[in-house]
C-alpha cells in the first residue's frame, strides 16, 4: 500500500485593512470544505454582524493576557490597539481533521507562524492603489474618521513586509484575484515535497506482469 501524500497546508493570508482578504478568504472557504478556518482569539469589540466563535473568539484583555501567559498561542499580535492571536489549539484541530488550515493575520502573526512552521504558505492581498483601499475604508461605514486615517497610515507599513510572504494577489477584481488565490491552494497541493513519499513507495513496488503472448486468466 503506498502511503498517501501530505497535502495539509498552512496558508496565511494577510493584507492592508480594506484590501479584501475577508472575502477573499470567505470565497475560499466555501470552496474549500476540506479546509478549516483558524478562529483567531481577539481583545476587539464583536461588529454587528459577528458571531463568537465563528469570526473570532471575542475575549476580554485578562482572558488574552492569561492565554499569553500559558503560552496557548503559535502567535499573537497588537494590531491597531488591540491584540490578535492564533492558538495551538486551531492548528491542532485542523491538523486532525482537515486538509489544511487557513489562516486571515496580519503581517506580524504571518511571520511567527512561518517561523514556527517554516511550511506554511504566506499570501499577501494588494488593493490596486492607496486611493482604491481608500475609497474601501470608507465606504465601509464602520469606522470613525478617526480609525479610517489610522488604517490608511498603517496600510503602507503593512505592504512594506511584503517579502515574508510567498505569493502576492493583486484585488483589482473580485473574481480575478480570487481565482489566482484559489490557484495557489491548488499548486501547493501539487508541491513535489508533499508527494515525495508516494513516489518513492511506487519506485520500490514490484509488478506481477504476464508472459509475452499470454492472456490474463490463460492456464
Amino acid at each position: 500500500m503506498v502511503a498517501p501524500s501530505d497535502e495539509f497546508v498552512m496558508l496565511i493570508v494577510s493584507s492592508p485593512s480594506g484590501a479584501g482578504k475577508t472575502t477573499l478568504c470567505n470565497r475560499l472557504r466555501e470552496e474549500f470544505g476540506d479546509i478549516r478556518f483558524s478562529v483567531s482569539h481577539t481583545t476587539r469589540l464583536a461588529r454587528p454582524n459577528e458571531v463568537d466563535g465563528r469570526e473570532y473568539h471575542f475575549v476580554s484583555d485578562a482572558e488574552f493576557e492569561r492565554m499569553v501567559r500559558e503560552r496557548a498561542f503559535a502567535e499573537w499580535a497588537a494590531v491597531h490597539d488591540r491584540r490578535y492571536g492564533t492558538s495551538k489549539r486551531e492548528i491542532d484541530a485542523a491538523r486532525a481533521g482537515a486538509r489544511g488550515v487557513l489562516f486571515d493575520i496580519d503581517y506580524q502573526g504571518a511571520r511567527q507562524i512561518k517561523a514556527h512552521y517554516p511550511d506554511a504558505v504566506g499570501v499577501f492581498v494588494l488593493p490596486p492603489s492607496l486611493e482604491e483601499l481608500e475609497r474601501r475604508l470608507r465606504g465601509r461605514g464602520t469606522e470613525s474618521e478617526e480609525a479610517t486615517v489610522r488604517r490608511l497610515a498603517a496600510a503602507k507599513r503593512e505592504i512594506a513586509h511584503y517579502g515574508l510572504f510567498d505569493y502576492v494577489v493583486v484585488n483589482d477584481e473580485l473574481e480575478r484575484a480570487y481565482e489566482r488565490l484559489r490557484s495557489v491552494v491548488v499548486a501547493e497541493r501539487c508541491r513535489r515535497a508533499r508527494h515525495a513519499q508516494r513516489c518513492e513507495e511506487l519506485l520500490t513496488q514490484t509488478l506481477e506482469t504476464t508472459r509475452p503472448g499470454r492472456a490474463l486468466g490463460e492456464e
